[in-house]
């Protein structure tokens, strides 16, 4: 593994155009071996219903029209047949709306669950979640990146997509009807006559209207992204008050959080402003517009109907054959909000998405000439540590020319300068990125890093202890074991209570409950890093002859500030010393 992710692009690189790259992301869903033909046939169910839509529209037009003709004639017989069409077209319509809404949600949620899968799976492996903390980019807030925004672009784009082909076919459907029904009309002043007089018309109205929407949402985009920017930093701002509740209390640090908080609602209302004012020109104007649609081509229509050149029927066709063509031709400004939404989202998974590439390329381009730190797997039961440099973020030395090496069933102490003992835990970890020199981990065995504190999730205590394994495969009584083991007992009758522990448990309970795993996993080496260290000096010691009870094979290194060594418990102590300057 590469030490060093932070491997820029080229200066000179033109940006890319996320719009196209995420069609090409949708298209490896298309793709996937995994149930491409499922997707496929949704596309096309999805498709074809899309056309039943439209046809059922055109249906609809020409019995409005016949509805009419029976109304002007007063045709009584007619009326009552045309009532029984209406009912077919009535059960035929709710039928495929609520089939093409079950299509189109299953094909949403589908593409949003293989985007979150591949999401998480680059975001989780090889460490990069912790690794794209040390490297620059827009990768904020990465769990709303994965949860919020990928929710967004994958339905907004699909609930696009079909209205955008129902608008397509449409306008193809209904200028054929408008320009048959609408007959000629001359322009004033003039001798020339133009067939389907309200087609032109109705692209001048639509065009006029796009224009000026299109004008007055420019700054939508702008706006939209801003907001759920500020909006993800809100979130990410309250959840880490909720995460650090018990750091908080003791500091009484609820007037600061509550100050941040203010200051983070601030930019919310600052973008929320923004987005209003850029709202607020084209709902005025879309307002007017639709209000104007269905009297419009009432109005351009009427001379001929008042000349006797259409039937009330046609008349009412043409207005309605009117308003669906402007209709399909306002699509883009009738869905400017949705296309600014999706495209902010769009924009936010791609730019993590290149940031996650980042750390991919540079574990491919590790060498290069350029001095790393190496982590290689042994050939021997040993952990080996050669010429190891260790740096700070700002390169202040911590480590120089550090070899150590550590046989199968020693107990390390490592105590001394608390910056150089984290950067080693780190270090043989994978997970610092400043220094060179070369780490080989013991041959066939795993590591287990014990951090000072425990990560505990939400959700059951049994899954907490057995954490990263399953519950489920540790019996009972060797789960009760391991608490008693960590002088944790008590927690025995809590194994299926689900709780946020991290919350509802004291700090020094928390590492006891990481140890636990320790006894319950039985690991052959063991990297702790001041995991006891807040014990008092009894109940260290009583500690280490456990471990030492209950894991009597296992490899120990220990970083501690506990400088005394506990009579025949550690077989060294190293201390770690800042270089000298």
């Amino acid at each position: 593994m590469s030490a060093d992710a932070n491997v820029a692009a080229p200066p000179d690189a033109p940006p890319p155009h996320n719009g196209r790259r995420f069609v090409r992301l949708a298209l490896e869903y298309w793709n996937n071996d995994d149930n491409r033909w499922w997707v496929r046939g949704a596309v096309l169910l999805l498709v074809t219903l899309t056309v039943a839509q439209v046809a059922l529209a055109i249906w609809i037009s020409y019995w409005n029209r016949d509805l009419f003709d029976a109304l002007e004639d007063r045709l009584l017989d007619v009326l009552a047949r045309l009532v029984l069409i209406f009912l077919l077209i009535f059960i035929l319509t709710m039928a495929v709306t609520a089939l093409h809404l079950h299509v189109k949600r299953w094909l949403q949620l589908d593409w949003r669950r293989w985007m979150t899968g591949l999401l998480l799976d680059q975001w989780l492996a090889r460490s990069n979640h912790y690794r794209l903390q040390l490297i620059g980019g827009e990768h904020d807030n990465p769990d709303g990146r994965i949860a919020e925004d990928v929710k967004i672009a994958t339905e907004v784009s699909i609930a696009l997509g079909h209205s955008l082909l129902f608008s397509v076919l449409i306008l193809g459907s209904f200028i054929d009807i408008l320009s048959s029904v609408s007959g000629s009309a001359t322009l004033p002043g003039t001798d020339i006559s133009v067939p389907g007089y309200m087609v032109p018309v109705a692209f001048l109205y639509a065009g006029v209207g796009a224009l000026c929407g299109m004008m007055l949402g420019r700054p939508l985009v702008r706006a939209t992204n801003r907001l759920q920017t500020v909006e993800a930093n809100l979130r990410f701002g309250l959840a880490q008050v909720r995460e650090h509740a018990e750091a908080v209390a003791l500091l009484h640090g609820g007037q600061c959080e509550r100050r941040r908080a203010n200051r983070l609602f601030g930019d919310v209302g600052v973008g929320w402003n923004r987005q209003t004012l850029a709202y607020l020109g084209i709902v005025s104007f879309s307002t007017g517009y639709g209000t104007l649609l269905p009297v419009f081509p009432i109005l351009i229509a009427a001379p001929q109907y008042i000349a006797g050149a259409m039937s009330l029927g046609f008349l009412m066709q043409a207005a309605q054959a009117f308003q669906r063509l402007t209709s399909a031709l306002s699509w883009p400004i009738d869905n400017l909000g949705e296309i600014a939404r999706c495209r902010a989202s769009v924009d936010r998974i791609m730019s993590f998405r290149d940031d996650m590439r980042q750390l991919e390329r540079a574990d491919r381009e590790k060498g290069h000439g350029e001095r790393r730190i190496e982590l290689h797997r042994s050939q021997r039961a040993e952990l080996e540590i050669r010429h190891l440099f260790l740096d700070s973020a700002t390169g202040q030395p911590l480590l120089q020319n550090f070899n150590l090496t550590v046989r199968h069933g020693e107990r390390v102490l490592i105590t001394g300068d608390p910056a150089a003992t984290l950067a080693l835990f780190k270090a043989v970890a994978g997970l610092w990125s400043w220094g060179h020199g070369e780490v080989l981990l013991p041959h066939g065995r795993e590591i287990v890093f014990a951090p000072q504190y425990p990560y505990l999730h939400a959700g059951p205590l049994r899954e907490v202890l057995a954490y990263p394994y399953v519950g489920a495969q540790y019996e009972e009584s060797v789960l009760r074991w391991a608490l008693e083991c960590a002088g944790i007992g008590w927690l025995q009758s809590r194994l299926d209570d689900a709780e946020d522990w991290a919350r509802v448990l004291p700090q020094r309970v928390q590492q006891r409950l990481g140890l636990a795993r320790l006894f319950l996993q039985r690991p052959q080496w063991v990297f702790i890093e001041e995991a006891a260290d807040a014990f008092e000096a009894h109940d260290f010691s009583a500690t280490l002859d456990l471990l030492r009870r209950e894991l009597p094979s296992a490899t120990l290194l220990n970083i501690s500030r506990h400088s005394e060594r506990p009579a025949d418990f550690y077989s060294r102590h190293l201390t770690l010393d800042p270089p000298r300057s």
